[in-house]
């Protein structure tokens, strides 16, 4: 069964819309209500965006990489769908969707515009990431709270060298944390 985002988040965060996701459940979830932080990655287009370029509309971000065999490809179905059923709030521009790659090493701009075409990404509203592996590493396990980590070893497949946290993240018109949500789903 689906859960939206409780609609009192969304107004303390500054958008009117709802996010059918369903909230994370790991009983490890950090304290929300705490900033961002800056980061400065490039986009698809070859942009610099940093967290003050965001400031000002509320976001939801994911974390995904375009080789993945795993989950990623159904969180990027749910940032999809999120895309499609709050498209208005997007176009009124109180809404904007960012995924950041977990494998910048090999999503290099064009490894991302294709992925991003192929999802139908509106390239306005639906940033893709990539930047230094360590900065966006660092910045997802301390910034985000989010867990990251490189696979080690003569048995990682191609598609799975990556183990990432699959929850989405509301950040307000401010840059703070508002809301985690599983990114998979039901």
């Amino acid at each position: 069964m689906n859960r939206t985002i409780p609609f009192f988040l969304l107004l303390a965060a500054g958008c009117g819309g709802a996010l059918p996701t369903r909230p994370s459940t790991d009983p490890a979830q950090p304290d929300l209500d705490y900033p961002v932080g800056e980061f400065s990655l490039t986009e698809r287009s070859g942009k610099t965006v940093a967290d003050k370029d965001l400031r000002g509309t509320v976001w939801v971000g994911s974390f995904v990489f375009t080789r993945c065999t795993g989950p990623c490809p159904a969180v990027t179905n749910t940032m999809a769908r999120l895309q499609s059923e709050l498209k208005d709030e997007m176009k009124s521009g109180k809404l904007r969707l960012v995924t950041f790659t977990v494998d910048p090493a090999r999503d290099d701009r064009k490894a991302l515009v294709e992925y991003a075409n192929s999802r139908q990404a509106d390239p306005e509203n639906w940033l893709f990431l990539t930047g230094d592996e360590k900065t966006i590493h660092t910045l997802m396990s301390e910034q985000f709270k989010q867990a990251v980590e490189r696979k080690l070893g003569p048995d990682v497949k191609p598609g799975d060298e990556f183990g990432h946290s699959t929850r989405l993240v509301l950040v307000d018109k401010s840059g703070v944390i508002r809301a985690m949500y599983e990114g998979l789903p039901d």
